[in-house]
């Protein structure tokens, strides 16, 4: 299979010649291994290969030995080798040695003392609209971030198409296939997280049934901030609710798979006396997954455009992600107590931001333009900066800039 170029590519390159090692975290099945691959020189599979466990029980350094630099794959299968690296890191003084990737956290148990200074992290999520060839990328989101008015031709929207699209999700392995293999790699996906990966994980047997109903509850109330009280609620069967206690437990095994990639609330200065709400909103680390998890398809999701509509704002939150990861912003969403609401805000640590409503159909753009200026007019400019850009983001009609000043730019115009 011929490799798809990442936006991850270029943050690799250059974390190799910043720091002694970098650990490559994302979700299994989302491009890790094959990224690294582009520039290590020598591969361990932590996973696969038979003599790495024993190379661990007798001499864990000799592991260590391959050209640099080294991807250690799967490493969290065995956590002491943190320490080994970091160790290595100091001895050798150079920059570049080992690459890390890790479909799992290691759990608190395992002892690791502190990577700073020798360690560089990165995030890797399952490939954007414009990775996989969905986008025109004529509209880059730095550029917005800079203030410049964005221009596109109008881009083909069918609601259908956009369907499938969004049950293959940004998985590199789906490249090229069809609806129906896209549907059966997320079911088998979730399938495994319940009945195998997050008993693993968790060093613990879980209830394969109870996990796959908190599944299916998060894959229900996508894009919210649904509690931990709701979520029990929810995904209570016949034998009555989940204990929040169960529930917390699972959310943060799936929390170290990865699976789950919550939206934290943006905190900042307001001129109103509203409070500013905290919770963050739930999330997939792809949108498709809620398909696995329920058991939907194509046809099902052009059915019910309220639940298409949450997933399409989880789609752009994790296309927002990755093109913020790529000039290193962040992506957070806001509410506050008096019910004013922003889908994403893009800040970068300068303290440069912009807000982005996510609306499936320009038809919903004046209203969605609307909020955005009503929410910039809260923000106490004296303590933080005026917005960068103010932006809806469509499925559909081509990108421009409003006579208010707001941005329209249709999902699949839109790049890094």
């Amino acid at each position: 299979m011929n490799y798809h170029k990442r936006f991850t590519d270029q943050t690799l390159a250059e974390r190799l010649q910043s720091a002694g090692a970098v650990l490559i975290e994302g979700t299994k099945g989302c491009g890790k291994t094959e990224t690294a691959k582009q520039m290590a020189a020598s591969v361990v599979h932590f996973d696969a290969d038979e003599q790495v466990k024993i190379k661990m029980q007798i001499d864990p350094r000799s592991v260590l030995t391959g050209a640099a630099p080294s991807l250690l794959d799967e490493w969290q299968e065995y956590p002491q080798i943190w320490n080994y690296v970091r160790r290595e890191v100091d001895e050798r003084r150079l920059k570049g040695q080992f690459i890390l990737t890790g479909s799992a956290t290691p759990d608190d148990k395992a002892r690791r003392h502190s990577g700073a200074g020798r360690f560089s992290v990165i995030k890797m999520r399952p490939m954007s609209f414009f990775e996989k060839g969905w986008s025109t990328g004529e509209v880059g989101l730095a550029a917005l971030m800079r203030g410049e008015a964005p221009v596109s031709e109008s881009v083909a929207f069918e609601l259908g198409d956009f369907a499938e699209k969004m049950t293959l999700g940004g998985w590199p392995g789906m490249i090229g296939e069809n609806v129906m293999d896209g549907l059966r790699f997320v079911s088998d996906y979730i399938a495994l997280i319940a009945e195998v990966d997050l008993s693993r994980v968790s060093e613990k047997r879980r209830d394969p049934y109870k996990v796959k109903r908190l599944l299916q509850s998060l894959a229900r109330n996508i894009s919210t901030e649904a509690t931990l009280a709701a979520l029990s609620k929810d995904a209570g069967g016949s034998d009555g609710d989940l204990d929040d206690e169960t529930t917390a437990d699972y959310l943060s095994a799936l929390e170290r798979l990865m699976v789950i990639d919550n939206l934290p609330a943006w905190n900042t200065h307001i001129r109103s006396a509203d409070m500013l709400r905290k919770s963050p909103k739930r999330h997939f680390a792809d949108p498709s997954l809620a398909v696995g998890a329920l058991g939907l398809s194509a046809d099902k999701l052009t059915a019910d455009l309220n639940f298409f509509g949450l997933l399409f704002e989880s789609l752009v939150i994790r296309d927002l992600r990755i093109y913020a990861d790529a000039s290193g912003g962040s992506v957070f969403h806001y509410r506050d107590s008096r019910g004013t609401e922003v889908d994403a805000i893009v800040e970068y640590a300068d303290g440069t931001w912009g807000a982005f409503e996510i609306k499936l159909g320009i038809g919903a753009a004046d209203e969605a333009a609307a909020n955005l200026k009503k929410f910039a007019g809260k923000i106490d400019t004296d303590k933080v900066k005026p917005p960068a850009a103010l932006t809806v983001i469509t499925g559909n009609g081509f990108a421009y800039r409003r006579p208010d000043g707001v941005n329209v730019v249709p999902m699949s115009a839109l790049t890094a």
